[in-house]
């Protein structure tokens, strides 16, 4: 018998891989998040590596590991997978254990879970069709307007004037900051309008309950935007401590549930 149970969940997207390690009071011992590239087992297999270091645990100690997200059947250390859905859900009630509704901006798609206050899922919305919205679109974006995907925080909080983009398309919008750059005007109002946009079309995907909570990689690089969707709502929005591992917590969480903990 292990000395040190540890539960193990990959979260492989087509953007970034997270795996985090859990031990058994559901406590998270230990993460690592990288750029998921063209290959998903290495990156997966470097990323449990680099996790289990910052627990201080060692492979005899996992008891049991499940994988999720867009690259969840090249995780070869999982032993089960589950879906995006199912475990971002379960990852944002370990946190928040009310009726929530989770918004996850991730880097291809976005999705609206609602779940009740027993963490059952009440319904679901996602966004896979379109890049708008998501964190392919920020990149995006920031190319467009040669200027550092980190540094369009900053930028958007400093507008006083935002530029409103007509457009949920991509291709459209990409056009439309063009344009707006030609009339002169300002880059810190474009990002704006372009944070707003990406806001503005995830809260159009469902109704939201009295409780929101934002998760994704795009939420932890950029708390303006999380101040934006306040705004737009009207509350305060409920963000957790590592909002872009909530796949992974919620996969780690299955892990121990399917292991009879």
């Amino acid at each position: 018998m292990s000395k040190k149970p540890v539960y193990i969940g990959a979260d492989v997207g087509s953007s970034r891989t997270k795996v985090a390690v859990l031990d058994a009071d559901k406590h998270l011992l230990g993460y690592a998040i990288k750029k998921s590239g063209t290959d998903f087992t290495a990156t997966a297999q470097e990323c449990l590596e680099n996790s289990l270091k910052m627990a201080g645990v060692e492979h005899k100690d996992m008891v049991n590991a499940v994988s999720t997200g867009y690259g969840r059947k090249n995780v070869i250390f999982a032993n089960d997978t589950k879906t995006e859905i199912g475990c971002h859900a379960s990852g944002c009630f370990l946190y928040f254990p009310k009726s929530i509704t989770v918004i996850d901006i991730g880097g291809q798609d976005n999705k609206v879970i609602k779940l009740d206050d027993k963490g059952r899922r009440t319904s679901f919305k996602m966004n896979r069709k379109c890049g708008a919205g998501t964190g392919a679109f920020l990149e995006e974006m920031s190319a467009r307007l040669d200027i550092p995907l980190e540094e369009m925080d900053g930028l958007a909080a400093q507008s006083k004037d935002m530029v409103k983009l007509g457009s949920f398309c991509t291709v459209f919008s990409a056009t439309e900051v063009l344009e707006n750059i030609r009339h002169g005007k300002k880059i810190e109002d474009i990002v704006k309008g372009v944070f707003f946009s990406v806001i503005r079309r995830v809260i159009e995907m469902d109704s939201m309950t009295e409780n929101v909570v934002m998760t994704g990689g795009v939420v932890a690089h950029n708390p303006y935007l999380v101040k934006m969707a306040e705004d737009m709502v009207g509350r305060k929005v409920l963000v957790p401590e590592h909002p872009q591992l909530t796949g992974a917590i919620g996969a780690a969480l299955y892990a121990m549930d399917s292991a009879g903990k």
